[in-house]
């Protein structure tokens, strides 16, 4: 799911959420509950608005940045054999069809 960021006028706060691409926010209660953030003060009916940022195009050089961005990267090394060139030191170098063992851990790079 795509991370987005909203803007609330009424208390000048901006919130950072992750929901599906069809569902949209309008209200500063619908946004704490998406955040799992307590309402606070403010009333939870008050507007708040998606922030939109120009997508950028370009990509990171080199693997070891890809790496240090949390990314993961798969090269292709034969049939069923991906080489995880980002790997991390609790994943294994390569990940083989069959070996669950093997996939990278996607949930652990995750960030905030």
């Amino acid at each position: 799911m795509p991370m987005y960021q909203y803007y609330c006028a009424t208390n000048g706060e901006s919130v950072e959420v992750f929901h599906s691409m069809s569902e949209e926010l309008s209200t500063w209660g619908e946004l704490c509950e998406a955040a799992g953030l307590p309402i606070g003060e403010t009333a939870p009916e008050s507007a708040v608005e998606r922030i939109l940022y120009p997508v950028g195009l370009a990509m990171p050089q080199g693997n070891a940045k890809l790496k240090e961005l949390g990314f993961t990267k798969l090269v292709k090394r034969d049939t069923g054999v991906y080489e995880n060139v980002t790997a991390t030191d609790n994943e294994k170098r390569y990940m083989t069809r069959g070996d669950a063992s093997s996939v990278p851990s996607f949930h652990k790079k995750i960030r905030d």
